[in-house]
């Protein structure tokens, strides 16, 4: 385990049936499991893996975890001084498997660790956590089974592979016997001829990149309507990303849901062709199969149904803990319950997100989650984005503010309050909105608050106060 002996049973199987295309190069299951076992005996117990999206990144991949080895994939974007510093921790502290120089293409035991997962970072060093082979398999099974893949599928996920969402798009693929594709970076263009020509059902993306798909594509006519899978994660879906991937992939059922890459999957819905979703909600699904949840406070208590708290889970799918960078707080336990610290509540056996801990805006004594803003204002019409934060006020300690990126023409602040009355409550409506023509973002597509607050100290000319 996780999916070695899967790639042997499919290259016998069926031998030329495509397993991955990358960047426009193809290969069947035969040429993957022949090139990754041809690399086997020269690889090292503990690989580092630092490589744009290509075919050779697969085979190294499937290589560098064969029998009992470990593996690191570290983003080729990330200064170079950084990538060398995360390989000396690796060869430090990751514990040497004992590997024979004839392994094979095999899986090694179902409770040895195998990946070296790094939080995303480009100044300062990522945390490294490991994970066990039957993590992951445990993984697989439940994702298979809740988003419905099936092994006529083809998978686009089209971000880099060193991104947790893609890598693990990759092995649940390998795993499944299903195709899977992914271009060298993402490029609209590309990602849509792969549509359009190579029978793609399934897309594996994070929000950002769904919506410039969907846009672009209704306007330059490009048919979707054979995908039948969007899967989605980093940020909960806003209303207008939602809206044009509904138009743009009129048959597609739209998943969404909560994990990290400390716990895995915790909980999701999907929303299929036609089914209305809740504006502004919080909401994030039930808990996947194999997944237990529920909210204890600081202390380990258990939260009534309906109060905030710390996000737990119990599964076999999480992690085995970090190998440096732990400080006590960013992966918790409470006895068998693991968080990572996010907050929610559970209301009639739905899990609400309502953000991070270390995001929390502190206004006048009251708690106020950025998450839970950007989602209302995303639902009032006009808009087609939003973010919040909390800026310094010597009054309340911290003040509510807010971009917003309009979705047609212009908007006005009073709109934006009045779209909120019925939505959020007067405690946690933002005092000052800004008009952006796009969200700020990092390097990985995933909205960034700090940069929002950067760029309005630095009146930076992409931010315009609104007034009125």
């Amino acid at each position: 385990m996780p999916f070695l002996n899967k790639i042997q049973r499919w290259a016998e199987q069926r031998p030329h049936h495509t397993a991955v295309v990358i960047a426009g190069r193809r290969l069947d299951w035969a040429e993957l499991r022949d090139a990754a076992e041809a690399l086997v005996a020269d690889t090292k117990s503990v690989t580092t893996l630092c490589e744009a999206n290509s075919v050779h990144f697969a085979v190294q991949f499937a290589a560098a975890v064969a029998g009992s080895r470990q593996c690191a994939v570290l983003d080729p974007s990330w200064p170079a001084a950084l990538q060398e510093d995360i390989v000396r921790r690796v060869e430090a502290r990751a514990v040497p498997a004992q590997v024979s120089p004839d392994d094979s293409l095999i899986d090694g035991p179902p409770d040895t660790e195998f990946l070296i997962g790094l939080t995303s970072g480009t100044t300062s060093v990522p945390k490294a956590f490991t994970r066990s082979r039957q993590s992951w398999q445990q993984s697989f099974d439940a994702s298979i089974e809740f988003f419905g893949l099936r092994q006529d599928d083809v998978t686009l996920a089209p971000g880099p592979l060193a991104a947790s969402l893609n890598l693990y798009a990759l092995a649940e693929c390998l795993y499944a016997g299903s195709e899977f594709q992914t271009v060298e970076s993402f490029d609209v263009g590309d990602v849509h001829a792969a549509i359009t020509h190579d029978r793609v059902t399934r897309l594996v993306l994070v929000p950002t990149m769904l919506r410039m798909l969907s846009e672009r594509g209704m306007t330059g006519c490009v048919d979707a309507s054979g995908i039948r899978t969007i899967i989605c994660a980093g940020s909960k879906l806003d209303a207008r990303t939602l809206e044009a991937a509904r138009r743009w992939a009129p048959n597609a059922t739209i998943y969404e849901y909560y994990g990290a890459s400390e716990l895995s999957f915790v909980s999701g819905l999907g929303l299929a062709a036609g089914q209305a979703a809740t504006p502004g909600g919080t909401g994030i699904g039930r808990p996947f199969p194999g997944v237990e949840v529920t909210i204890l406070d600081d202390s380990g208590a258990h939260v009534p149904d309906g109060g905030y708290g710390n996000i737990c889970v119990r599964s076999g799918m999480v992690s085995n803990g970090y190998l440096w960078g732990d400080d006590g707080e960013a992966l918790r336990s409470f006895g068998s319950w693991h968080t990572v610290g996010d907050q929610g509540y559970l209301a009639d056996g739905e899990l609400h997100i309502l953000g991070r801990r270390a995001d929390m805006i502190l206004t006048a004594g009251r708690n106020v989650y950025p998450h839970e803003v950007e989602l209302a204002l995303a639902a009032v019409p006009g808009v087609a984005a939003a973010v919040a934060a909390g800026m310094p006020d010597d009054l309340r300690g911290q003040r509510v503010v807010a971009g917003v990126v309009p979705s047609h023409g212009g908007i006005t602040a009073t709109q934006l309050r009045t779209g909120l009355e019925d939505i959020l409550s007067r405690d946690k409506r933002p005092l000052q909105y800004y008009l952006l023509p796009e969200l700020p973002t990092t390097d990985r597509g995933k909205v960034s608050r700090s940069l929002l607050l950067e760029w309005i100290n630095a009146r930076d000319p992409r931010v315009r106060t609104l007034g009125g």
